[in-house]
């Protein structure tokens, strides 16, 4: 018997539970995902039967508690699942990822009104939406945002835009960081977050367009006077809302490592299947030591992608302060990624370039997960700053 998994809250989840569900996630994976991918990612058109089915493997819910109607997985579990995935089409996982960090924010520091009103719901999928952080002058300086909630008796109004926003065009509701005190010292005692669904004066200006990551839409938002009632305050009280938004990054990084991790699978595998069938002087190229080495360094990076991720998701699950852990798994894969895509798409040669082979959209793909929550620059910054806390002379 295995032994079982523990999540963040301290529930135990079987291994036999958590090989179901990937079973379940693979076989969706084969019977209704894989062949339409390509099809899909070119026209750059939102997977909406693909969402509904995702609603009915409840991964929507995936790591809300129990008790609101979630399936309480672990990290580590989660982090299997995202790694899953995006071996087959990531974008997929960005509908899903964004949408969880939102509710990990009203599930950790929402008040139990706040709980009950939205969690069942997000669980279900019926209400889908994501974190809305970026504004056009600010990404990674998450102090530097400009949108701002002034007061009004019972409800604030809400100004300003954010950008690069997941599934802001598909989504009806969004954790919306904001600053509430725009004089406040240090800047981010004075940032807020709110429970923002679409109404009066919340539009959407544009649907952005990218090189990669298609399929899922990434939107402008706007906001002009928009009221919002106090109660949507996650937590109910001001100026916690960096603390909020830091503790999901957390979760998020660890949802990319995880979508690194399967793009780097995904181009290991391409890599070696066609290195078996494709010749050059009479054998198979895999044959060629100038192939072997690339293969070599490729499953490598694949195997230690993973493992950084699987230790990041566990100090997820044990309620530690695991920044530099998500930091490290962040940078790693997504690097992983971005190398072994350029590999596979030197071994394929000519064909890599071809949009008949998926392995140009993993080439697209993969530089997102170096930019994405928090760039691998600053990772290497607090990766560098934790070791210091960590070990003072």
């Amino acid at each position: 018997m295995s032994a079982d998994i523990i999540n963040r809250a301290g529930e135990s989840f079987s291994a036999e539970d958590e090989q179901l569900i990937l079973d379940s996630i693979r076989s969706w994976l084969d019977r209704d995902v894989k062949d339409k991918v390509m099809a899909l990612e070119a026209a750059d058109e939102y997977p909406h039967e693909m969402v509904e089915q995702m609603k009915e493997l409840g991964l929507f819910g995936a790591m809300i508690p129990a008790e609101y109607g979630g399936l309480a997985l672990p990290a580590s579990t989660y982090a299997k699942i995202v790694t899953t995935i995006s071996e087959v089409w990531m974008s997929l996982t960005g509908i899903f990822n964004s949408h969880l960090i939102m509710c990990a924010a009203v599930a950790r520091f929402g008040t139990e009104e706040q709980k009950r009103k939205f969690l069942p719901r997000f669980a279900t999928g019926e209400i889908r939406g994501g974190l809305a952080l970026t504004e056009p002058g600010c990404g990674t300086d998450l102090q530097a945002i400009r949108m701002t909630a002034v007061r009004d008796g019972d409800n604030y109004i809400i100004n300003g835009t954010k950008t690069w926003i997941s599934n802001g065009i598909e989504g009806s509701c969004f954790a919306l960081l904001v600053k509430t005190d725009t004089d406040a010292e240090p800047r981010h005692s004075g940032m807020s977050l709110f429970l923002a669904e679409k109404g009066d004066g919340f539009t959407v200006s544009k649907k952005l367009k990218k090189i990669g990551y298609k399929g899922i839409d990434s939107a402008e938002l706007v906001f002009d006077n928009y009221v919002v009632p106090a109660d949507r305050l996650i937590g109910g009280e001001e100026g916690s809302g960096f603390h909020h938004t830091v503790g999901g990054l957390e979760l998020g990084r660890i949802n990319v490592a995880a979508r690194g991790v399967g793009l780097a699978n995904a181009a290991l595998r391409e890599a070696t299947a066609y290195s078996q069938v494709r010749e050059t002087m009479g054998k198979p190229i895999c044959q060629h030591q100038a192939i072997q080495l690339k293969l070599g360094d490729m499953a490598t990076r694949c195997e230690a992608a993973k493992l950084l991720t699987e230790s990041a998701a566990l100090a997820y699950d044990k309620g530690e302060r695991c920044d530099m852990e998500a930091g490290m798994a962040k940078l790693f894969s997504s690097e992983a990624a971005l190398k072994n895509a350029e590999e596979c798409m030197r071994i394929f040669g000519g064909y890599g370039y071809s949009t008949e082979y998926p392995v140009e959209r993993l080439y697209r793909d993969a530089p997102l997960m170096c930019i994405g929550e928090g760039t691998n620059e600053m990772q290497r910054i607090i990766i560098a700053r934790q070791q210091i806390a960590r070990n003072p002379t």
